[in-house]
C-alpha cells in the first residue's frame, strides 16, 4: 500500500511534464540574435598570478591582475547567464600602465599582463566549444605614445602631421585614455597594410569572430573598406562593430558602405539611461530612437545597445544619484534593452551590480561573490526569452501606448506576437489594448500573470508601479479542467489511501 501511495504522489508531476510542448523552430543564427557580455580584461578575473607584473589593486589607474586565463575560467559563468558572445577590451601589447588596452605599442603581440597568444587561442577555442562567439576590440585610430613608429626615421608620415586625438574627436569619450595620443594616417599605404596584416593575424591565429573598432570617425573610409574586404575573404560572416560619433545620416551611410556591419548605438544609451535611471521619467524617447535608427541605418537591427560602458558612470551610480532603487531601475532598463531591436551589450559586473563614477572609478575589479542573485536571475530570464521567442530578436517594433511613464510595445515575427509593457511611474497604471488578435491571451513571462480579452474585445492590462513584463500572445486555453479534474481525482485517491492506512494502523 505504501508503494501505491508513493506512485500516486508522483503521477501528477509525471503527467505535467509529459504534456506536449511545441518545438521551437530553429533558424540560422544571425548577429542580431547575439547577446554580448563586455569584459574589461584587467578588471574581470585573475586566472594566472604568474603574470601579475606591477599589479596594484589600490591604484585605480594601475593593473589589477585580470587576464585571459581569468576569462577562460569564467566562461561557464557567462554561458549560464545566457549570453551568446563575449566582447573583450583591447588585448594587444600596450605601453606602461595601459591596463585598459588603448595605448598600443605592438599590434601583433598580447599584452604580457594578460597572457600569451596561446592563451588568446585557448580562450576562443573554449568559447566556441560553448557556442559563444568572441569579439576583440581593435584600435585603428591611433597608437600609444611609445609606439616604435614614433622613433623610427622616415615613419613620420604614418601620423597626421603630429595631430593628437582630442576630446571632441573621440567617439564616446574614452577621453582620459585617448586624449593627446598620436593619430594614425590611415590613408597611408603602409599603415593600411600593417593594420590589415595585424587584423588577419588575429583572425588566423585565434579564430576570433569579429572586431569592435574604436573611434572610426577618425579613420579613413577607404582604409575601412580595405580592412573589411581583407577579413571577409577569411570569413564572410566576420563582424565589424564601429564606435561612431557623427550626426549626419549621410556619414553613417558612408561607413556602412565601407563595410562596417554594426554600430554601438549611443542614442539608445542616452535615451534609455535618461529614462530609466529615475522613476516617473517619460519613455517617449525610446520609440523615437528606434524611428531615427530606421531612417539612418541600412541595418538597424544590427545596432548594439548598452546602459553603461567603460566611458560612462555605472548605471547603478546614476540611479542612486537620482534617488532610485538600483535593483528596480536595472530590471526596468534591462527589460527594455533585451527586448528592443538590436542586440544587448552588458558591461561586466552589471549583474552584481557594480557601482562606480567617472573613469576609472567605474572599472572596479569584478566581485563574483557579492552579486545580487535576483538581478542575475532577471538577466538569465531575459536571455532565455530572447532565445525562445524569435520575435524579441527579429520582430517588428510597434508602439501601442506611451503616456505618463507607461509604454506598451508589440513585436511580431511570422506567427509569433509579443508585448512588452513597462511602467516607469511610481503608481499603478492600466491601459486598454485593442490592437491584438481576438480570442487570445497575454501570458506574462516575468510576472506570470494572464490577461484575457473581455466581452468588448479589449485586453485590460494593469501594471504595478516601477515594473516591466513581457507577454507572449497565444491561444486562450482558459482553465484546463480536464487536467485539474484528473489531478483532483488522483489527490482524492491519495487522501483516501492515507485514511485507509491510518484506520488499519489503529486496528
Amino acid at each position: 500500500m505504501r508503494k501505491f501511495t508513493i506512485v500516486l504522489m508522483f503521477i501528477p508531476f509525471l503527467l505535467f511534464y509529459a504534456f506536449e510542448i511545441e518545438a521551437v523552430e530553429k533558424e540560422e543564427r544571425r548577429w542580431q540574435d547575439e547577446s554580448m557580455y563586455y569584459i574589461m580584461v584587467d578588471r574581470f578575473m585573475n586566472g594566472n598570478t604568474e603574470n601579475d607584473y606591477e599589479v596594484d589593486k589600490d591604484n585605480p589607474e594601475a593593473y589589477h591582475g585580470g587576464d585571459l586565463q581569468g576569462v577562460i575560467d569564467q566562461l561557464d559563468y557567462i554561458e549560464e547567464m545566457g549570453f551568446t558572445s563575449i566582447m573583450l577590451s583591447p588585448i594587444m601589447k600596450n605601453t606602461e600602465e595601459g591596463y585598459h588596452g588603448y595605448w598600443i605599442e605592438d599590434f601583433m603581440q598580447v599584452q604580457e599582463h594578460f597572457g600569451t597568444i596561446e592563451d588568446a587561442q585557448r580562450l576562443v577555442e573554449e568559447a566556441h566549444n560553448r557556442d559563444l562567439k568572441v569579439i576583440f576590440e581593435f584600435v585603428v585610430s591611433h597608437t600609444g605614445n611609445e609606439h616604435p613608429w614614433l622613433e623610427e626615421s622616415g615613419q613620420e608620415d604614418k601620423y597626421l602631421d603630429s595631430e593628437a586625438m582630442e576630446e571632441n574627436d573621440v567617439a564616446r569619450v574614452e577621453n582620459t585614455w585617448l586624449s593627446n595620443l598620436p593619430r594614425l594616417n590611415t590613408e597611408h599605404p603602409e599603415v593600411q597594410s600593417q593594420l590589415t596584416e595585424a587584423a588577419q593575424f588575429w583572425k588566423e591565429e585565434t579564430g576570433v569572430d569579429g572586431f569592435r573598432l574604436s573611434s572610426i570617425n577618425q579613420v579613413s573610409k577607404e582604409f575601412l573598406s580595405i580592412f573589411n574586404e581583407s577579413l571577409k575573404l577569411l570569413d564572410d560572416d566576420f563582424m565589424l562593430i564601429g564606435d561612431l560619433n557623427v550626426e549626419d545620416p549621410d556619414d553613417i551611410g558612408a561607413y556602412e558602405s565601407a563595410g562596417i556591419d554594426s554600430f554601438v548605438n549611443d542614442p539608445f544609451y542616452e535615451a534609455a539611461s535618461g529614462s530609466f535611471n529615475h522613476s516617473d521619467a517619460s519613455l517617449d524617447s525610446l520609440f523615437k530612437v528606434w524611428q531615427s535608427s530606421l531612417q539612418n541605418f541600412e541595418n538597424p537591427e544590427l545596432l548594439g545597445h548598452y546602459l553603461d560602458d567603460p566611458s560612462t558612470k555605472r548605471f547603478t551610480r546614476v540611479a542612486v544619484e537620482e534617488g532610485g532603487n538600483p535593483l528596480t531601475r536595472w530590471k526596468l532598463a534591462l527589460t527594455h534593452m533585451f527586448t528592443s531591436p538590436g542586440y544587448p551589450i552588458l558591461t561586466y559586473g552589471s549583474e552584481v551590480p557594480l557601482d562606480g563614477g567617472e573613469t576609472p572609478d567605474n572599472l572596479k575589479m569584478m566581485n563574483f561573490k557579492g552579486g545580487d542573485e535576483e538581478l542575475k536571475q532577471h538577466i538569465e530570464k531575459l536571455n532565455s526569452m530572447r532565445e525562445e521567442f524569435p520575435a524579441l530578436r527579429r520582430g517588428t517594433y510597434e508602439e501601442l501606448f506611451n503616456s505618463d511613464g507607461l509604454a506598451v510595445i508589440k513585436r511580431v515575427y511570422k506567427e509569433e506576437t509579443m508585448v512588452i509593457a513597462m511602467n516607469n511611474s511610481p503608481r499603478t497604471q492600466a491601459v486598454d489594448l485593442t490592437e491584438l488578435p481576438d480570442d487570445q491571451q497575454m501570458r506574462g513571462l516575468l510576472e506570470d500573470g494572464v490577461v484575457r480579452q473581455n466581452g468588448e474585445g479589449v485586453y485590460k492590462l494593469g501594471m504595478e508601479r516601477e515594473t516591466a513584463d513581457v507577454f507572449v500572445v497565444e491561444e486562450d486555453k482558459g482553465l484546463n479542467w480536464l487536467f485539474i479534474g484528473f489531478v483532483g481525482g488522483v489527490l482524492l485517491l491519495f487522501v483516501t489511501a492515507v485514511i485507509v492506512i491510518s484506520l488499519k494502523n489503529k486496528d
